[in-house]
């Protein structure tokens, strides 16, 4: 059973692998015995995470890169495979939500501003499909690998507020099945493509939805859904470390083109 989930002799790249889930996803990968190249814009927390990923004892890369920018892409990949020889596993961790596009009780819907909404949209779907473009063709070449895109339960459910952020997270699940079948019609049936959809967690894009920013006390939104999360609580970043090492590693093997939620229930659960 163990062998099924080793990832040791495996390199994952992983971009927005320094925030508040990336990091943690990040460290995981790393116990799990992937060498890691930890992909992100801050080199603060691009130093920090690959400082606890050796400080554990794994093997990690700390490499600039913007995700919408495909020569930076490209110049990152150059970097991992001049360090590391090849990769085997590409988790698409980057995206995010911003204020300015989310309705709110002070900023309507029909207010909303262009620029803001096209940011999030982009920095979503396209964050994810240019860096599969990128390291993908890597896969292609070899005829093996693995990729894990990060949605959202605002993909599977509608969420109120978040617009531009469920329409880019719900594109990334038709990504995820058009890609699964893409790869393995045209390049190799050994190169898998799969989501997961985490529920709900305190992370930098969705705080200020979930908390108050001046007492730090739960808003209606964050006592609504703890209400509707079975579970009763939000999710810790090391929720998802066992999901992730699943669909990534040899114990997936026959898994593809699926999105897995990881919500402590909210999905299943109507309400009543």
């Amino acid at each position: 059973m163990k062998h099924l989930f080793d990832l040791t002799g495996k390199v994952a790249v992983i971009t927005g692998g320094t925030g508040v889930l990336g990091s943690e996803l990040s460290l995981g990968l790393a116990r799990a015995g992937a060498k890691v190249a930890v992909l992100g814009r801050d080199q603060a927390r691009r130093d920090a995470v690959v400082e606890a990923i050796r400080q554990a004892g794994g093997e990690a890369l700390g490499v600039y890169c913007d995700v919408l920018d495909q020569a930076s892409l490209l110049t990152a990949r150059e970097e991992v495979l001049n360090q590391f020889g090849t990769v085997d596993i590409l988790i698409n961790g980057a995206g995010g939500n911003q204020r300015a596009a989310t309705t709110s009780p002070t900023l309507s819907f029909f207010d909303l501003g262009e620029e803001a909404l096209d940011n999030v949209v982009r920095l979503n779907f396209m964050g994810t499909l240019l860096p599969t473009q990128v390291f993908g063709e890597i896969f292609a070449q070899k005829k093996q690998g693995v990729i894990l895109n990060v949605s959202s339960m605002a993909a599977l459910r509608p969420l109120t507020n978040v617009i531009g952020y469920g329409a880019a997270k719900a594109a990334i699940n038709n990504l995820t099945q058009w890609l699964a079948v893409h790869f393995n019609k045209h390049y190799s049936p050994q190169i898998r493509v799969n989501a997961m959809a985490p529920g709900f967690f305190l992370t930098e894009q969705n705080r200020f939805l979930l908390t108050d920013e001046q007492t730090g006390e739960l808003t209606a939104r964050g006592r609504t859904i703890l209400e509707h999360t079975p579970m009763g609580r939000f999710g810790e970043p090391a929720d998802l470390v066992g999901t992730v090492i699943w669909l990534v590693s040899d114990a997936s093997a026959f898994v593809t083109g699926i999105v897995v939620p990881v919500d402590g229930g909210f999905s299943a659960f109507a309400g009543v």
